[in-house]
């Protein structure tokens, strides 16, 4: 069975790429997950699209994941969280929180999958977060928690 990747996915490829699974494995997993979707002329026209889109966000080379880097170490996050009174979370913080708070402090758009949380976090206070930007560059975030 021929897909197109709509994301990327481990040990197959990248968002864009054209790909051969075995029939039972695209049509039971791939494209109910939206992984993929199946390879038809018309769908060749929407790799051009998926490919431009993964290119926006992704780093293109050494220098500029050291720039990101300078601008990501620059930031101060906060995030805000609904919190009991003894500084617990109702719930945890996620990649996906961390993301929209960097963006809303200014700082570059980051993909979720980059980013990796030292645990779960669940209390208020400060954290430091890993950001993987390139495999010789990784940025450190000071994340400060705050209760709602």
């Amino acid at each position: 069975m021929k897909l197109i990747l709509t994301r990327e996915v481990a040990g197959l490829g990248l968002a864009g790429d054209v790909v051969d699974v075995a029939d039972g494995y695209g049509r039971n997993f791939l494209v109910p997950r939206g992984a993929a979707i199946q390879w038809t002329k018309g769908a060749e026209k929407q790799i051009v699209q998926i490919k431009r889109s993964r290119d926006a966000r992704e780093i293109r080379d050494l220098s500029h994941a050291r720039e990101i880097k300078a601008d990501l170490e620059k930031l101060s996050i906060t995030l805000e969280a609904r919190a009991g009174k003894d500084g617990r979370l109702f719930g945890s913080v996620t990649t996906g929180d961390v993301a929209a708070a960097v963006k809303s402090a200014g700082g570059p758009l980051i993909d979720k999958k980059r980013i990796q949380l030292p645990g779960h976090i669940k209390t208020t206070g400060a954290h430091v977060v890993v950001v993987d930007l390139h495999p010789d560059v990784v940025a450190s975030i000071p994340l400060n928690v705050t209760a709602v």
